[in-house]
């Protein structure tokens, strides 16, 4: 049997992957040890391509030419270990799609915070611009699928720590490192620094004509930097200094300089608001700029931006008490700016699977802002420990409608109920998605 490329897990990546392993004409096969979604099944069938779920026929797995993992199966898992040990080739479907992309150029944002809104602010900007582009990876369409179906001469990319572990020659044209907190700790063994050079991956194959934006405020980021060898043209931005080359904000004033081309913004008409937005514009308008977008076009795009779902998100007023739905905050940083944000006292629904949190980094936000603690988790004992002594009333609740009772209870009017959990959804919920779905539904319940 010739060796074959061999895709682990069936979901958007894994599927997205075997449609460009066929469309090129290699053999593969589809291996997914859970349950694969009823469309996923369809696709794979209608293109003739095998594939199996519920368990992994490993013979066939251990003398597979290369390996395409799905980013959700860790180090740890024993089939991998297995491949691993045979000295298998094990690449991203991020990896697999570059490799077929030709000269189109890449413009790949990650991140532990703010990924999502900047790369959907750089694909508005470059759409805005007329610039023939996909968005692709965590949000939009898997790469590999894109690459596949409907290739482009640009992609904007989010990716995770976990696709850039499994990179070889990915090489993003402009790469966006947002920040560095510490998140998913759980698939680093704990480690922080191995969390940090995986970030930084994003940059190993860029040359001197390439770009790389990062943010000179964040603290990890810029203490770091030093231990890599960066090739590419580095463009910082800041609010606490001016920077030659890159973006600072002064005076209320946005200011972003590559090259001799120099672009100016008033941040109040930035269309999203708070702080760590204008961190995340600034790394937009950036990746704009050096890509050579004319900047009344970004200037516009930047002012009619809209906001994304489950991201900060207006539910509803409801008897004066406002409901926002922040579900995609699932670390505690992200938590951490989105209580940073809040003018009126706050009764705050957190908990989920918890990634190794430290709350002590909320706490002195909780202590200003937070009236009460509405816990949304199997188990919530980590959260009781580290507020009891500073909140009220702390309650316990297993569901999106039972938290949204509880929080309006104890709400008066002019409150804010927010949804920002610090945590991954999957104990209740499928994921960020469905949790800030079963949220707004419970809301307009009410």
């Amino acid at each position: 049997m010739s060796k074959e490329i061999i895709i682990l897990g069936g979901g958007e990546s894994g599927v997205g992957a075997a449609l460009l392993a066929k469309q090129n004409g290699l053999p593969c096969f589809v291996s997914d040890g859970g349950k694969l979604r009823e469309e996923h099944r369809k696709e794979l069938s209608a293109a003739i391509i095998e594939f199996e779920e519920g368990s992994h026929s490993e013979e066939r797995i251990l003398n597979a030419h290369v390996v395409i993992k799905s980013p959700g199966i860790p180090e740890k898992n024993e089939l991998v270990k297995k491949i691993r040990l045979k000295g298998i080739e094990v690449i991203s479907e991020i990896e697999w799609a570059s490799r077929f992309i030709g000269d189109s150029k890449v413009i790949a944002i990650t991140g532990s915070n703010g990924k999502t809104t900047t790369t959907a602010l750089t694909f508005h900007i470059c759409r805005h611009a007329d610039l023939d582009c996909a968005l692709v990876g965590n949000i939009g369409t898997s790469f590999a699928r894109q690459v596949a179906t409907d290739p482009k001469p640009w992609y904007v990319a989010e990716i995770s720590s976990f696709q850039l572990d499994d990179i070889v020659h990915f090489r993003p044209h402009v790469a966006i490192l947002t920040n560095i907190t510490e998140d998913h700790l759980d698939r680093y063994d704990y480690i922080f620094n191995n969390y940090i050079r995986s970030k930084f991956r994003i940059t190993m194959n860029q040359q001197a004509t390439d770009h790389f934006i990062y943010c000179e405020d964040d603290e990890v980021t810029s203490k770091h930097i030093k231990e890599f060898s960066i090739l590419s043209n580095p463009l910082p931005f800041s609010m606490r200094k001016e920077v030659l080359q890159g973006a600072f904000i002064k005076d209320q004033e946005m200011t972003v300089v590559t090259g001799d081309e120099k672009l100016q913004m008033s941040i109040y008409d930035f269309a999203l608001k708070g702080k760590h937005n204008q961190y995340n514009t600034m790394a937009a308008g950036l990746a704009a700029s050096v890509i050579g977008l004319r900047k009344n076009k970004i200037r516009e795009a930047i002012q009619s931006f809209e906001a994304l779902e489950h991201r900060m998100e207006h539910v509803a007023s409801v008897r004066g008490v406002e409901f926002i739905n922040d579900s995609k905050a699932t670390n505690v940083n992200s938590t951490w700016y989105a209580l940073e944000s809040m003018t009126a006292p706050v009764i705050l629904i957190l908990g989920g699977v918890d990634k190794g949190n430290d709350y002590s980094l909320i706490l002195e936000l909780v202590k200003e802002k937070v009236k009460g603690i509405v816990c949304m988790g199997t188990d919530n004992t980590k959260i009781h420990q580290a507020f009891q002594n500073d909140v009220a009333v702390i309650v316990n609740t297993t569901s999106a409608a039972e938290a949204v009772h509880s929080a309006f209870q104890l709400a008066d009017k002019g409150d804010v109920v927010l949804l920002s959990p610090a945590c991954a959804s999957f104990d209740l919920f499928k994921n960020y998605e469905d949790r800030g779905n079963q949220f707004k539904e419970a809301v307009k319940a009410l």
